[in-house]
């Protein structure tokens, strides 16, 4: 049966990254049609329910009708060391994350961190991230059998790491290839999920293994491929160490294939004008990490550069070195961030980036991350009032941005009222 869920909705007509405001429209008593998995119809409540009488009705009164958000750039198997205490990249990548990915060779450990992190995610509203695995194969395999079974569209990959990193955590150049192939073979396009192409990030993979997935995603250019760049000043100086004849951070993925539309670039906050203009030119996507950026101590990212220039950018928590699993969280440090760099984001800059931006920056934006008929029925309800503080300064809003800023800025898990995915509650 069609069911009609009513509520306040927003409704993206163009990119409010670039637009703003100008670009969403919001419907104070609006609705949504769902059927068959699908977004059918949006539109004004009274009309849809008049249009659609034997329709079930799930009224959501005041609560904010959103699209799921979609986190580009997670680390799932960072679960349970988020929010570790006083460490830089590569000494957390050391200290924390790789003893803990050790752990990843026992299939049931991967399987409960798996469904801990996506029921997680989901108590959040985050209805599909990008998410590095660990070298295990096992632990692909956790993470996309969890989300099959809570009808998610999702994205992941096995990360690859043939040197500095510890025993236990290395594969090779050609593990690295065959492991990959058999998993995007198993998983790619199975319901909604979709394999990954994953390097950890050019110091823990050799020449000849960038080489191999290179040449992997060469022969599979419609799977995303994803890594870091340019997170950390340290990070860049042993880059430059490490590659001396690469021309900069980038062009250790570029000179092995690993460059293209359909890369994902976490962090990029130390960006070469180079770097830049060929992300740009090459329509590759810069995934901002706002919380994980100031928690580890990296950076800033460059608001007012990346705008000018125009770049594709998606917003993600970097669980487990971002400190939130909360896209709310998130928006609120991306807007921090923006203060800083003297280019404070509007609300439906925010929200844009958190739903469609991120779709978009993924290659599944016709699918997911805005309300509208064809679209996949991941959508959201958001109280604007879900606490106290929340409530008393929401109440004083003038206009519908007002009324979300304080959610943004102030907002948690409680701020989730609902989440379906394909239509179905998921809680």
């Amino acid at each position: 049966m069609a069911e009609l869920h009513l509520g306040q909705v927003l409704e993206y007509r163009g990119d409010a990254l670039v637009e703003g405001p100008e670009a969403v429209t919001h419907r104070r008593h609006g609705a949504l049609l769902v059927e068959g998995g699908k977004i059918a119809a949006i539109g004004e409540a009274d009309d849809l329910r008049a249009d659609h009488p034997q329709a079930r009705v799930t009224d959501h009164g005041a609560h904010l009708l959103s699209p799921g958000f979609v986190d580009a750039h997670v680390h799932y198997p960072q679960t349970a060391i988020i929010a570790s205490w006083g460490k830089r990249l590569i000494d957390w990548l050391n200290h924390y994350t790789f003893p803990e990915e050790i752990s990843f060779a026992d299939p049931a450990h991967a399987t409960e961190i798996a469904n801990l992190y996506l029921d997680l995610a989901l108590e959040n509203g985050s209805t599909t991230m990008c998410s590095y695995c660990t070298i295990h194969p096992g632990s692909v395999d956790a993470f996309f059998t969890a989300a099959q079974a809570r009808g998610m569209r999702a994205a992941a990959g096995k990360t690859c790491m043939d040197r500095n990193a510890p025993d236990g955590l290395r594969d090779t150049p050609q593990s690295a290839y065959d492991n990959s192939k058999a998993l995007l073979e198993r998983w790619h396009g199975e319901d909604r999920l979709s394999y990954v192409i994953t390097p950890r990030f050019s110091p823990t993979s050799s020449a000849d293994q960038l080489a191999a997935l290179g040449a992997l995603w060469a022969e599979h250019p419609d799977c995303l491929m994803q890594t870091h760049l340019s997170e950390q000043v340290d990070e860049i100086a042993w880059v430059k160490e490490l590659y001396p004849n690469a021309r900069d951070y980038l062009d250790t993925y570029e000179t092995y294939g690993l460059l293209g539309e359909n890369a994902l670039y976490g962090h990029a906050i130390h960006l070469e004008p180079r770097e830049a203009d060929r992300i740009k030119e090459t329509g590759a996507a810069l995934i901002h990490c706002p919380t994980s950026n100031t928690f580890i101590g990296s950076g800033l990212f460059d608001w007012p550069k990346r705008l000018a220039e125009g770049q594709r950018i998606g917003l993600a928590t970097d669980t487990g070195g971002g400190s939130s699993f909360s896209m709310l969280r998130t928006m609120a440090a991306a807007y921090e961030i923006g203060q800083l760099t003297h280019k404070p984001l509007h609300p439906a800059q925010l929200w844009w980036l958190a739903t469609q931006g991120s779709a978009q920056a993924m290659g599944m934006g016709d699918k997911i991350g805005a309300l509208a008929p064809g679209m996949e029925a991941d959508f959201i309800a958001v109280d604007l009032a879900s606490t106290h503080a929340i409530a008393q300064r929401a109440a004083r809003a003038e206009d519908i941005w007002e009324a979300i800023f304080p959610t943004i800025m102030m907002g948690d898990d409680r701020a989730i009222a609902g989440v379906w995915t394909l239509g179905e509650k998921r809680r």
